[in-house]
């Protein structure tokens, strides 16, 4: 099993631009996290600054991740001001504990 991270940086008004966009673009997550490998997504940052996604992928590391930016709603919008996939070598992990969506 080959796992990606794909992070997004936003464009610096994110906050006032995304409303449109927002509800759209958190549907297409829940249905990667149900349908298409998608493990673990969230913005980073204090207010958010960009966006950090975990793929799980049989095949292409990347190709869960390249599809998934291909329909994201912000993407589209021009939301993202920037974006890189790459694999990501697991050493070490442990179930998450108190996590709330």
């Amino acid at each position: 099993m080959a796992i990606c991270i794909l992070t997004y940086g936003y464009v610096e008004d994110i906050l006032e631009r995304r409303g449109p966009h927002r509800e759209a673009h958190l549907a297409q997550i829940e249905r990667c996290v149900a349908e298409h490998g998608l493990v673990i997504a969230g913005a980073t940052g204090d207010p958010p600054s960009g966006a950090l996604f975990v793929f799980e992928d049989e095949s292409d590391p990347g190709e869960r991740a390249r599809a998934f930016m291909d329909v994201d709603p912000y993407v589209a919008a021009g939301l993202v001001a920037g974006s890189r996939i790459e694999p990501w070598t697991v050493v070490a992990e442990r179930p998450f504990t108190g996590l709330e969506a």
